[in-house]
């Protein structure tokens, strides 16, 4: 399953991943598990679980680059951060206690290491609705 996934996604295939799906979508894991294969698609390392254990797990505010509204409340369930991003690749938020990177965008997938499905808040899914549109 992962080589036609990962030809999908090299061909411009959308995709959205939020914390596990931040790491699958990471062209480089620290802290992997052996055997962790990663889809790639974003020219980004990723830390596994860098923000704790599952003890560890919090609500933060995070700041949206280029979208409109208040910061947003973001839930972090042992989440990874992304150490660091290559050419292409826009910072979409950092969390705001750690300075870290915690959502990025390239082409045409976009990554969060919070989930986003856990607000009512509807903007970064907007955003990834809005990303598959410019596809079409």
């Amino acid at each position: 399953m992962v080589e036609p996934l990962r030809k999908r996604l090299d061909a411009g295939m959308p995709a959205f991943g939020s914390c596990a799906g931040m790491i699958m979508l990471a062209d480089r894991v620290v802290d992997g598990i052996e055997g962790q294969e990663p889809f790639g698609g974003i020219d980004m390392t990723v830390r596994r679980n860098a923000f704790g254990r599952q003890v560890d797990s919090f609500e933060s505010d995070v700041a949206l680059a280029g979208l409109p509204g208040p910061d947003f409340r973001a839930v972090f369930i042992r989440a990874p951060w992304v150490e660091q991003t290559g050419d292409g690749v826009e910072i979409v938020a950092t969390e705001a206690r750690t300075g870290r990177i915690v959502a990025v965008r390239q082409g045409p997938a976009l990554a969060t290491a919070f989930h986003p499905e856990l607000t009512p808040d509807l903007r970064i899914h907007q955003l990834f609705v809005d990303m598959v549109r410019e596809r079409s």
